[in-house]
């Protein structure tokens, strides 16, 4: 799949069928590449989709047993599904400009009643849809359909029975399977243990961590501190090349990985694409940069307005606006390395692992 965009010149090749995704640097008037890299899209490529209103099967109950605070506050809110017809309508508007959507909410999203509808419409209309689930409640009988329909899987991990079968499950079909890992001060033993001592299960793609966020029931004290030393302990690991093949990061990851593995290529690196190349989409069908605006500070509602028209909005251009300096401490000014990472985190700078940033708190 190839993409030029119109506004902001520059051409994007996804491949389907191993997910790998290339971004040029801006086009000049003869089609020839630049050195200047662009800041966002005309159209997000990738959307998180809220599918899920609230847990079914008393999930919330089983992130709390496994210490992952949920950040949907899921134990909490209770609100409809988001409908198939939503879901089409967004299908039907990001067809040849979204490549991969990625299903969840409240809730595992194997669980809504329009789930294989929904996979299925997707990747027929060219949008290649992936999801996470706990493995709780997982049907089997669905998964020769999910390999045939999504790229890939990713199980949270909720270290329980549950967890494991379902890991076992997706792999026995031949799926691609990631595990989910919430980085925070309570897990971050067991995620050196994991890499130290090569635990990693086997078959698994990668060990994806996520940074913990003091959102919904997520608390500050369990929020990652760059003068840790068990932090740079963690993430100085990746120093090694090995370890690199068997684990990836969300986007907030990058300040942390900069300062403390020095030895990977600067080119590797991509931080926050919310709102400059991804955007999620809330259950009632609103349209927010980012999943952890819990307070719906930049929120776009999809009922009365265009996700084109949504993504381009002066509610998103205020959020892009956070990333070029205007919420940075004087530090961001001189930093050599404040293009990579662009000042961290749009929404919260206790999240963000700079020693720049040490005092937000």
């Amino acid at each position: 799949m190839n993409y030029e965009d119109p506004i902001f010149k520059y051409r994007v090749a996804f491949n389907p069928n191993t997910g790998v995704y290339i971004r040029t640097s801006v086009l000049g008037p003869d089609g020839q590449q630049t050195e200047i890299e662009p800041f966002r899209g005309e159209f997000p490529h990738l959307l998180d989709v809220g599918i899920m209103g609230h847990c079914k099967h008393g999930l919330s109950g089983k992130c709390e047993q496994s210490g992952v605070e949920c950040y949907q506050t899921g134990n909490r809110k209770f609100e409809p599904h988001m409908t198939f017809e939503h879901f089409k309508s967004l299908i039907d508007q990001c067809r040849g400009r979204t490549f991969q959507i990625a299903l969840g909410g409240r809730g595992d999203p194997d669980q809504h009643p329009d789930f294989m509808k929904m996979i299925k419409y997707a990747r027929e209309n060219d949008v290649v849809p992936n999801f996470t689930t706990s493995g709780f409640g997982l049907d089997v009988n669905i998964l020769a359909d999910v390999k045939k329909y999504c790229g890939a899987v990713a199980v949270s991990h909720y270290k329980s029975n549950y967890t494991q079968r379902a890991i076992q499950a997706l792999l026995s079909h031949g799926i691609k399977t990631n595990i989910h890992f919430v980085l925070s001060n309570s897990s971050i033993d067991e995620a050196i243990e994991w890499i130290e001592n090569k635990k990693i299960p086997s078959g698994i793609n990668r060990v994806i961590f996520l940074l913990h966020k003091p959102v919904g029931n997520g608390q500050m004290s369990n929020t990652l501190r760059f003068n840790s030393p068990k932090v740079k302990r963690f993430y100085s690991l990746f120093n090694q090349e090995e370890n690199c093949q068997v684990a990836g990061f969300d986007t907030c990851t990058a300040p942390a990985l900069i300062h403390y593995a020095p030895r990977i290529q600067k080119a590797a690196y991509d931080t926050c694409e919310g709102g400059r190349y991804s955007a999620y989409v809330t259950p009632d069908f609103k349209l927010l940069p980012c999943s952890f605006d819990a307070e719906q500070n930049f929120a776009v509602d999809l009922k009365e307005n265009t996700v084109e028209a949504a993504f381009n909005s002066i509610e998103f251009d205020c959020y892009r606006m956070r990333f070029e300096g205007y919420d940075h401490p004087e530090k961001c000014a001189t930093c050599s390395d404040v293009e990579l990472c662009k000042g961290g985190c749009p929404l919260m700078k206790s999240i963000v692992i700079c020693d720049a940033f040490e005092q937000a708190v």
